[in-house]
C-alpha cells in the first residue's frame, strides 16, 4: 500500500506538468489563429481600398476617353479620295489623288521649252507653293516628280526626256529648300519623263497639259 502511494506521488508531478503543456500549446493556437485572422483583415481591408481606387481611375480614364472622342471630329480631317481640282492665279492646281493631296505646276509657268532653270514667274508660284506646304501639310514627305511630254528632245542639253524631268525635279527642289526654308530631309524627287501623262492625246493642247511639275505629299516624316 505504502508502495502505491509512493508512486502515485512521483507520477503526479508528471501528470500535473503534462496537462499545463496541453494548455499553453492551445492558448499559443488561439492566439495564432486570432493573430492571422487580424492579418487576414488587414489585408482585406487594403485590397477593398486599391479596388476603389482601381474603379476611380477607369472611371477617369473612360471619362477622358469620351471627351478626346468628342474632340476628334473638331482636329481630325480625313483627306477626301479625291476633289475637284483648285486652280490659283499661278496657274498651280491643287486637288487629291488616292487620298492623297497633289500639287501641279504647269511647265509653261516655271520652265522655258528644254530648259531647266525656274522663271521669275515659277519662281514666284513656288513661293506660293511653300507657304501652303507649311501650313497644310506641315511635316509631311515631299515627292516632287517631273513630267514632260511625249516629243523627243532635239535642241536640248539634256539626252532624255527622263532626264529633263529629273533636272526639272531638282530644279524645283532647290528652291523649295534654298529660297522657301522647306526642309530638304521632308522631299525626295522622281523624274517620269513622259510615262505617266495627264492626258494621252496627241494634240498641243494635250501635251502642255504633261508637262508639269507635281508635288505629292505623303505621310508625316518618321
Amino acid at each position: 500500500m505504502i508502495e502505491r502511494l509512493a508512486l502515485t506521488l512521483l507520477a503526479l508531478p508528471l501528470l500535473l506538468s503534462t496537462g499545463c503543456a496541453t494548455s499553453d500549446a492551445f492558448r499559443d493556437a488561439i492566439a495564432e489563429r486570432d493573430e492571422r485572422i487580424a492579418q487576414l483583415e488587414a489585408e482585406k481591408d487594403q485590397l477593398q481600398r486599391e479596388r476603389q481606387s482601381l474603379y476611380s481611375q477607369l472611371d477617369g480614364l473612360s471619362s477622358e476617353l469620351q471627351r478626346s472622342n468628342t474632340r476628334m471630329p473638331e482636329t481630325v480631317k480625313p483627306e477626301p479620295a479625291s476633289s475637284p481640282t483648285k486652280t490659283d492665279g499661278n496657274g498651280v492646281e491643287y486637288g487629291y489623288r488616292n487620298g492623297m493631296p497633289v500639287i501641279t505646276i504647269p511647265s509653261s509657268v516655271t520652265f522655258a521649252s528644254g530648259k531647266a532653270e525656274l522663271s521669275k514667274e515659277g519662281q514666284a508660284a513656288l513661293r506660293e507653293v511653300a507657304q501652303v506646304l507649311r501650313t497644310e501639310h506641315k511635316g509631311r514627305v515631299y515627292s516632287i516628280e517631273g513630267h514632260t511630254d511625249t516629243d523627243p528632245i532635239k535642241k536640248s542639253k539634256f539626252a532624255t526626256n527622263r532626264d529633263l524631268s529629273l533636272a526639272r525635279a531638282m530644279a524645283v527642289l532647290t528652291f523649295l529648300v534654298e529660297e522657301c526654308r522647306i526642309s530638304d530631309q521632308q522631299c525626295v524627287i522622281v523624274g517620269h519623263g513622259q510615262y505617266e501623262p495627264r492626258d494621252r492625246g496627241t494634240s498641243a493642247e494635250a501635251k502642255k497639259r504633261n508637262r508639269r511639275v507635281e508635288i505629292v505629299v505623303h505621310g508625316l516624316k518618321s
